[in-house]
C-alpha cells in the first residue's frame, strides 16, 4: 500500500481530485443558468472536459528522469492511470447528474470520458503533463461553436455533442482514447 501512496501523491492526485469534486457543482450549478433543458450535453461535456483538466496533471512525476530510469515497467501503471482518471471524472458525472434528478446517459458518459481522456494522455505525451489540457479544451472549445452538419468531417469534429446512440462519436471516441493512452503509455509524458 505504501506504493500506492507515494505514487498517488507524486501524481498530485489529492489535488486533482479536490480540484474535481470542486469544479463538479460549480460547473453543474452554473450550467443551469443558460436554461438548456433537461438533456443538454454541454453541461455534461464541459464538466468532463473539467474533471479530464484537473487530473491531466498527474500524468507526469516531479522528476521524468526518474520516472523514465525506474526498475518498473511503466506502460501498465500509466495505462490503468489513464483508465482510472477517464472511470472517476466519469463517475463524478453520472453522480451529479444522479444527485440533481436528471436521467444520465451511460454510453454518453463513457463515450466523452475515454475520448477527452485520450486527448489528455496524447497532449501528455506530445506536449508534457503542464500542456496536457490543450488538446481537450481546445476541441471542446470548437466543438461548442462549430455548427451542426450532417457530414462526417462535422460530425467528428463535434463528436463530443453528439446524441449517445451516434456511430460516429463513438468512433472518433475510441480512435481518440486507444490512440492517446498508448502514445502516452509507450513514450510517457514529454519533457
Amino acid at each position: 500500500m505504501r506504493w500506492l501512496t507515494l505514487y498517488a501523491r507524486s501524481r498530485q492526485v489529492p489535488a486533482s481530485l479536490a480540484a474535481l469534486l470542486i469544479s463538479a457543482p460549480v460547473v453543474w450549478a452554473l450550467s443551469g443558468i443558460g436554461g438548456g433543458g433537461p438533456w443538454d450535453p454541454r453541461a455534461s461535456t464541459l464538466l468532463l472536459a473539467a474533471g479530464a483538466t484537473a487530473v491531466s496533471v498527474g500524468l507526469g512525476g516531479q522528476d521524468l528522469a526518474l520516472d523514465r530510469t525506474a526498475a518498473i515497467r511503466w506502460m501498465p501503471r500509466r495505462a490503468a492511470h489513464v483508465l482510472l482518471c477517464g472511470a472517476l471524472i466519469g463517475g463524478v458525472l453520472l453522480a451529479v447528474r444522479t444527485l440533481s434528478g436528471q436521467p444520465a446517459s451511460t454510453a454518453f458518459v463513457l463515450r466523452n470520458s475515454a475520448g477527452l481522456m485520450g486527448l489528455v494522455a496524447l497532449g501528455a505525451a506530445w506536449y508534457g503533463k503542464q500542456y496536457a489540457w490543450i488538446l481537450p479544451f481546445a476541441w471542446m472549445s470548437v466543438c461548442f461553436v462549430a455548427p451542426s452538419a450532417p457530414d462526417a468531417a462535422t460530425q467528428v469534429l463535434t463528436w463530443m455533442l453528439l446524441p449517445p446512440d451516434a456511430a460516429v462519436g463513438a468512433w472518433t471516441a475510441l480512435v481518440l482514447a486507444v490512440t492517446g493512452m498508448t502514445a502516452y503509455a509507450v513514450g510517457g509524458p514529454r519533457r
